[in-house]
């Protein structure tokens, strides 16, 4: 009996060694996270470096504990929902959309996987999130929408442009939140005293019709609201900007380090840095329904004093004083 006791006991051991040798020898298994944009990759370079970085301070290491499967539309958004549908059959853990665009054709792909906002202007309006507070669904991540930025620039524009009276603000009306940002704007013109002309841009063949209209029109800037549109056409924007002699300022730095005069909008690289953080939630257990959609906290003011000099304009040492960049 002793000895029939001591075969099985081996036996059991044996198994048991060869069971743990084999599931110490499966890899083991990385969770992987979407990672979906709107244009291309060298549009938002610096926002995806910020959102990597910030994910290796929180100890991710690409390659050993994460993966990130990144997907360019580079500009066809007819593209979105079938990159999207490739993150979903991949299993991603999360998706990062970097955009409304994006966000919006992630949204109607899944309503399970979790959905990380890197940008959005209103996404509460767009139907997105049914609160800040409490989003419900599957999205969260972070607003853009920030009533002060619309004043601001206004404000700047009139720091820098003698007697301003007349402003074209440039947006395209298809673009999710735009409407609130119009808005916005709006009161803002108002409050300070400034008549507002709104061009709709809507197409690339647009934005020529629309600075012909603020030349012809005797408008003394010009104002680029948040478009996927006109970023993607920003490099027009500006050629047609110094063409005219019209001082203009926009939404993101991209179009400063293109030539254009000014921006003055959230930081982009914070915004990817604390999607990080949500990322980083989501896969310790988190759910996207229970966390907060977070609102802008930095706004950076970018200066091109090349571009000022060529359109024959002084800019203000009291608006240098507030740049956090300056283009020389």
């Amino acid at each position: 009996m002793n000895t029939r006791v001591f075969v099985l006991f081996s036996l059991l051991i044996t198994v048991l060694m060869i069971t743990g040798l084999a599931q110490a020898q499966q890899p083991m298994k990385i969770p992987r996270i979407g990672y979906l944009v709107t244009g291309y990759r060298s549009d938002i370079l610096a926002r995806t470096d910020a959102f990597r970085q910030e994910l290796r301070e929180l100890g991710y290491e690409e390659g050993k504990n994460i993966v990130i499967e990144q997907r360019y539309a580079e500009g066809k958004i007819d593209r979105l929902s079938q990159l999207a549908a490739e993150l979903v059959r991949l299993n991603v853990k999360v998706i990062v959309a970097a955009g409304p665009q994006a966000t919006r054709r992630a949204k109607e792909t899944t309503s399970t996987i979790p959905i990380v906002m890197g940008f959005h202007n209103d996404p509460i309006g767009s139907g997105l999130v049914a609160s800040l507070a409490r989003p419900g669904g599957n999205v969260t991540g972070l607003s853009t929408l920030a009533p002060e930025i619309s004043g601001k620039q206004l404000e700047l524009l009139q720091e820098i442009v003698p007697k301003l009276s007349r402003v074209v603000v440039l947006g395209n009306s298809t673009d999710p939140g735009n409407p609130q940002v119009l808005r916005e704007t709006e009161r803002a013109a108002i409050a300070l005293g400034v008549q507002h002309v709104y061009v709709d841009v809507r197409s690339p063949e647009d934005i020529e019709t629309a600075f012909r209209k603020a030349s012809n029109g005797r408008a003394d800037a010009v104002l680029a609201l948040p478009s996927f549109l006109l970023t993607s056409q920003r490099k027009q924007l500006v050629n047609l900007a110094l063409k005219t002699r019209l001082p203009s300022i926009y939404d993101r730095q991209e179009f400063v380090e293109d030539g254009g005069l000014m921006s003055y909008s959230v930081s982009g690289t914070d915004l990817f840095r604390r999607a990080a953080t949500y990322v980083d939630k989501i896969l310790k257990g988190a759910k996207p329904a229970d966390l907060p959609v977070e609102q802008p906290t930095k706004f950076e003011l970018v200066i091109n004093l090349k571009t000022a000099k060529q359109i024959g304009l002084t800019i203000p040492q009291s608006v240098l004083y507030q740049a956090d960049k300056v283009i020389k």
